[in-house]
């Protein structure tokens, strides 16, 4: 038998040792997208602030003018369908204001020409009616007649959308342009056809395209060109098939098959993302086919590799929007609407259980691309505002930026403005100057405040895989873990949506170590278990910088990663 002196011993165990920690620690990662790191503030910019009131067009529209159209209500809190002045100026006027309150982006509605008077045609609007847009302006920039120009409401002498995004990069936001690939503006059902609506004007001010005033089944495009920009299917509603397979309301139908369209509008945004744009929203993803968008994003990202992107497919079912994230289709990310409808139910009147959120977060065994990469909201500009008391936007939000998911957050609700009111019940109402100078005196402003800004400076809450102790109740516990490259961190993140004071014991995946408060002062040196008090509709978190060791944690994580492996092999088969 060889037999070891204690010297060569010792050296043995040192080089193992040393071997050990030059061994590289595994990837802990729920994404690397660079776009993660930064919170939404999202704006119907019409509705935002009007810095400008010299592009107000008060005067527009004649007997259908565009400005100031109120939609009565009976409780008297009426909604409005004209422009109310809003513009690239007052959103730039508040790019500190977004910024403080910890934001890395901003949103705006589309930016593209729509029709210069109010639609004739459709259904009466009321305060509680959808899809029906009798009297109603493109104030909200959905309704695109030349995608190529400006809207002239939005830009002013001085300002124009370059100067916009130079302007929000020097306050460092990035900017998040709204996007149309389906459609053009409203373009049949009018008592008499009005200029602009159905029609498509190219960036030479050309018309290439006109719906007529004739339902899509009249519609001739083998006969009359004007008519091959526009399907010629008709509406199909819930009693007939799926309202995917036809026309959105009166909107123009744009034809996925003509490759004229495809060319239109890749050029178009080509030009405006051209000017400092960071990021794509894409409206009504789920009303085009998956190849015409795979190639319309290929497009984008071949001269801006790596955009991120994400569509909007109003649709609860996780399986369905799920598909535009993979690889073979979009290749983007989508707004989470499987989560918010849950959210809703958690945070709004109903006040169930956190419980309600495990199954939609999908952080295992799902079927979107990456679960981490989607974004979190729980209401916008088409649905009802939530319907939560202060307490409840503040257990919101205190959820919305710890948890998975990139958080999008709708301008006002950091007051709470107009909570419970639907799309024409003052959904969209005018924000204002007044407001927004105001906010800070909303008691849910200072925590929102407080748990954005947490989040733009901790690297685990923005990309770390989410591991659950708990989600039950009033109580949610979960640690986001981020261990890649030079960054080991560990988050644990204490919820409580009761109305008193909660304390709350952790030991389940709990590494021994000093833990910081994030939130408060001071550390806690941890060697089996945590306990903490976290007050009515609080938080806390506690962060560990250092690689993960405990190995109950580890095995979870491991699992989590594994399943990502195996997601992105299986997708990249499709």
């Amino acid at each position: 038998m060889r037999s070891f002196s204690k010297v060569s011993l010792g050296v043995s165990l040192a080089l193992i040792a040393t071997a050990a920690q030059a061994a590289p620690r595994p990837d802990y990662v729920g994404t690397l997208e660079p776009f993660a790191s930064d919170a939404v503030y999202f704006v119907v910019t019409d509705r935002f602030v009007n810095g400008d009131p010299s592009n107000d067009h008060r005067d527009q529209g004649g007997k259908h003018r565009t400005f100031d159209i109120p939609v009565p209500c009976p409780d008297k809190v009426d909604g409005n369908i004209g422009y109310l002045g809003g513009d690239f100026k007052g959103v730039l006027n508040n790019a500190e204001y977004i910024r403080k309150l910890g934001f890395g982006a901003v949103w705006i509605t589309p930016i593209i020409d729509n029709p210069d008077e109010a639609f004739t045609g459709s259904k009466p609007i009321s305060c509680t009616s959808t899809l029906t847009d009798r009297g109603k302006t493109g104030y909200h920039g959905y309704w695109g007649v030349n995608f190529y120009k400006l809207d002239e409401h939005l830009p002013s002498k001085d300002l124009d959308f370059a100067g916009l995004t130079r302007g929000l990069h020097d306050a460092q936001l990035k900017v998040v342009l709204d996007i149309v690939g389906n459609h053009g503006s409203p373009a049949w059902t009018m008592p008499v056809k009005q200029p602009q609506f159905g029609q498509i004007f190219d960036k030479d001010g050309k018309l290439i395209a006109d719906h007529q005033n004739l339902p899509p089944q009249q519609l001739d495009p083998q006969h009359n060109p004007l008519h091959a920009f526009y399907n010629n299917i008709g509406p199909v509603d819930a009693d007939k098939g799926s309202i995917f397979d036809g026309n959105l309301a009166e909107l123009g139908d744009f034809n996925q098959n003509n490759p004229a369209v495809m060319d239109y509008l890749v050029g178009a945004y080509l030009q405006w993302t051209a000017q400092g744009v960071d990021a794509l929203r894409i409206d009504t993803i789920g009303w085009l086919p998956h190849p015409w968008w795979n190639e319309f994003v290929k497009r984008i990202r071949a001269e801006h590799p790596g955009m991120f992107m994400f569509g909007e497919a109003f649709d609860y079912n996780a399986a369905t929007i799920a598909e535009h994230t993979w690889p073979s289709n979009a290749n983007v990310s989508v707004l989470d609407f499987p989560l918010r409808g849950a959210l809703s139910s958690v945070f709004g009147k109903e006040q169930k259980g956190f419980e309600t959120l495990a199954e939609p977060l999908h952080l295992l065994g799902g079927p979107y691309a990456n679960p981490y990469e989607l974004m979190s909201f729980y209401d916008n500009h088409d649905m009802a505002r939530l319907d939560a008391t202060d307490a409840g936007f503040i257990d919101a939000h205190n959820w919305l930026f710890t948890a998975r998911g990139i958080p999008v957050l709708y301008y006002g609700s950091e007051t709470g403005f107009m909570r419970s009111r639907a799309e024409h019940a003052g959904n969209r109402a005018y924000f204002g100057q007044e407001r927004v100078d105001a906010a800070p005196q909303s008691p849910i402003f200072g925590p929102l405040q407080r748990i954005s800004l947490l989040r733009q400076n901790t690297p685990a809450l923005q990309r770390g895989l989410q591991v659950t102790e708990r989600l039950q109740g009033d109580q949610a516990v979960f640690y986001r873990v981020l261990q890649h490259g030079d960054t080991a961190q560990t988050a644990l993140v204490l919820l409580n949506k009761g109305d008193t004071a909660s304390t709350f014991e952790v030991s389940r995946y709990l590494q021994p170590g000093t833990w910081r408060d994030a939130l408060g002062s001071g550390s806690v040196k941890v060697t089996g278990s945590l306990k903490a008090e976290v007050p009515a509709h609080g938080v806390k978190v506690y962060l560990l910088d250092a690689p993960v060791k405990q190995k109950a944690l580890q095995a979870e994580l491991d699992k989590a990663m594994a399943d990502q492996k195996a997601r992105t092999e299986r997708l990249q088969t499709r």
